[in-house]
């Protein structure tokens, strides 16, 4: 079994960033120097090992998150490659609420981009230690001082440098170590990958630069142990051990962002970097003790990295297998289990069995005996489970926070061919919703039809790729919808009385509300405020649900209603005929009375785009961008290129990458990303909703 003692040798780490600053490209690199791969896969070429699917070779881009196991400096390392692309931040979420440590990767041009901000937030949320790696420095363009200034005042972060570059576009040759002061080169033209460089003195001309940027590092590092204080200040010689101890404890409590450099892409950089993830990155054990609650007595439980613990993992993705079915990403916080060891899926209640085990490399499998505390595997067998469910053994249950995802907010309808194809969609449907949260799929009332919702036009065109070519589903889909939502503007009462008759006990509920909009963003509150015996307690939670029925259909056209308090003022009850179905029924008619005299609203998604365009194309982006409802925000320069900040209505920018490619012949690039919900125009409402702007009849959306 694996003692405490080698699970510090254990480093559970995640790459993310912006899309396209090279996540992939340095992975692959780590696993050539590490030695798990022979030789070199390229994103470009599709032969990346960590972008395993056929979309993800077509396109250039990582969808999924891959896991993969490495071994550096005596350390295990089970590293996680993530999505970029704004449509796939699921991945990134769920990645990170089980990882120990990141990498975050920065392209040294661009900087701080949109996406870099938003996994930035998300590694935030959840306190995970991290290194930045400015990658791509031998492009043109490429400014270390400015990515590293821009990680300080756009990510409110302490960069610490601990190597700066020689060189720099074209002319760059490597790195300055500045805890051992010495220059790693790379000589030009070797042909062995980067895998030999040399270490010398520090070039005569950049003695000053690297001298200033040490003082920066031990001046920092000086705050956090008082040895390096005191020799710092004598001005005598400091131990190279205590310098990486102190940058490790340091970063390990997310006091500073150690920051590397190179080129993964030229080969250059990243041993550093993979030392750094063995020196600076927190193993299992330096991370606090994971939280949880008993599932009945709702006591706080600390888990602790203990593999001769009770055991408990958490499920943080779920994939379908070709071969061998269904694979179930788990990470082991305690304990450990045996292959066939019985747990309980204490999210869920019921027992299972742990089936076969898999070390996971991309879409390669290793078979596995026993799993322990710190390890990250994929499981075999397991049979109802979704993502976020807690796996312990059944005389320890305790629940861990679940991960929460964003809601979906475009759809389209999918039809499939005939009858057989409907089964065969019926059960891919159901699979794909497993592997991802936030993929949606439902049918609709009125139409009949099958909706499919999810987080983008790109995510959206990669599920049905999915269905059509992986799966082999004869099905043809139409056109991209909106997830509009609706909201009310003012406060107003709403009553119903519920009296139905019939012979024996009827039925009885009085009900009256106050209706009132809460902020953007705040969702449902409920509150009884009623006095006395007017209405049993007994049926409160019954006028709840019929409230939070009457919020999911919708005042104006069925969307549904959000950022609402309800307030239960009133009503009446009947001995006899009062009944949990009448209180329902008679709550959501209150609601429904309500929200019709409140000013209801139609609220549709707006999204942040982030334009980076050559300066000539400019003046047209920005008209075109104002004929699409959108507000330019700022104006900035980067280097030679324009970045434009917008925010605009996701309805008007379907098609925008066509559009936006032939506005710049090619050369301008976009990020979207959701904003907020905001109030929709009166003349554009009025083209959603009809002429008349009114609603279809009110769905009886509780069962009479």
């Amino acid at each position: 079994m694996k003692s405490r003692e080698a699970m510090k040798k254990i480093r559970n780490i995640g790459i993310i960033a912006h899309i396209d600053a090279g996540k992939t490209t340095t992975t692959e690199r780590i696993l050539y120097y590490t030695g798990r791969n022979y030789k070199m896969g390229e994103v470009h070429e599709g032969t990346a090992t960590m972008d395993w699917m056929v979309q993800e070779q077509e396109r250039g881009i990582t969808i999924t998150s891959a896991a993969t196991k490495c071994h550096w400096l005596d350390c295990d390392i089970n590293i996680i490659d993530t999505p970029g692309h704004v449509d796939f931040t699921a991945e990134v979420e769920r990645s990170l609420r089980v990882l120990d440590g990141a990498v975050v990767v920065f392209c040294g041009v661009a900087g701080v981009q949109p996406q870099s901000e938003t996994v930035w937030r998300q590694a935030d949320k959840y306190a995970v230690p991290r290194l930045a790696f400015i990658n791509k420095m031998d492009r043109t363009g490429a400014c270390y001082k400015r990515a590293v200034q821009q990680i300080k005042e756009r990510l409110r972060a302490r960069p610490v440098p601990v190597t700066i570059p020689v060189g720099a576009e074209e002319r760059f040759q490597g790195h300055i170590d500045l805890v051992e002061m010495k220059a790693h080169l790379w000589a030009k033209g070797s042909d062995d990958l980067g895998s030999s460089f040399e270490v010398t003195a520090i070039p005569a001309e950049l003695q000053a630069e690297a001298q200033e940027a040490r003082d920066y590092l031990l001046e920092t590092l000086s705050a956090y142990n008082d040895e390096i204080l005191e020799k710092y200040l004598d001005d005598q010689p400091i131990d190279e051990s205590i310098i990486r101890q102190t940058i490790r404890e340091a970063t390990v409590k997310n006091k500073i962002v150690p920051v590397l450099v190179g080129s993964a892409f030229k080969n250059k950089g990243v041993q550093a970097l993979l030392d750094a993830v063995a020196w600076y990155l927190p193993s299992p054990l330096d991370v606090p003790a994971v939280q949880g609650h008993h599932p009945k007595t709702d006591a706080l439980v600390e888990v602790t990295a203990d593999p001769k613990g009770p055991f408990a993992a958490l499920v943080f993705k779920i994939a379908t297998d070709p071969h061998v079915g269904k694979l179930v990403y788990i990470r082991v916080y305690s304990g450990s289990m045996k292959s066939g060891g019985q747990i309980v899926n204490v999210s869920r209640g019921g027992k299972d069995r742990l089936g076969r085990l898999l070390q996971m490399h991309a879409n390669q499998r290793q078979e596995l005996e026993k799993i322990q505390a710190g390890d990250i595997v994929a499981v075999v067998g397991l049979k109802k489970v979704a993502t976020g469910d807690t796996l312990t053994d059944e005389a320890h249950p305790v629940l861990l926070e679940q991960i929460r995802f964003p809601d979906t907010v475009i759809s389209v309808a999918i039809e499939a061919t005939n009858q057989a194809e409907l089964a065969k969609l019926g059960t891919v449907l159901n699979a794909l919703m497993d592997e991802d949260p936030t993929f949606r799929a439902s049918i609709d009332e009125e139409t009949g039809q099958t909706i499919i919702a999810g987080m983008g036009e790109l995510h959206l065109e990669v599920i049905v790729d999915r269905i059509t070519r992986d799966f082999g589903v004869k099905a043809s889909v139409g056109k991209p919808q909106v997830a509009y939502k609706e909201g009310i503007r003012t406060a107003a009462r709403g009553e119903a009385r519920h009296v139905k008759q019939t012979g024996g006990h009827g039925q009885f509920g009085h009900v009256i509300v106050k209706v009132e909009p809460l902020p953007r963003g705040k969702g449902f509150e409920f509150v009884d405020a009623t006095k006395g015996n007017d209405i049993p307690r007994q049926f409160i939670k019954s006028i709840e649900q019929g409230a939070r029925d009457a919020l999911n259909d919708g005042a104006l056209a069925g969307y549904p209603v959000v950022d609402v308090k309800v307030t239960l003022t009133g009503g009446n009850s009947h001995p006899v005929d009062s009944s949990d179905i009448a209180f329902k029924i008679a709550g959501f008619e209150a609601v429904k009375d309500g929200l019709m005299k409140a000013s209801p609203v139609l609220l549709e998604p707006y999204m942040r785009v982030e334009i980076e365009t050559p300066d000539q194309y400019m003046g047209d982006i920005i008209g075109n961008m104002n004929a699409r409802r959108g507000k330019v925000v700022q104006v900035e320069m980067r280097g030679d290129i324009r970045v434009i900040d917008c925010q605009a209505p996701l309805s008007d920018m379907f098609g925008y990458s066509t559009q936006l490619r032939s506005l710049s012949q090619g050369r301008a690039c976009f990020t979207m990303e959701v904003l907020h919900y905001d109030e929709v125009p009166e003349n554009v409402a009025e083209k959603i909703l009809g002429v008349f702007g009114f609603k279809k009849p009110p769905q009886q959306a509780v069962a009479q």
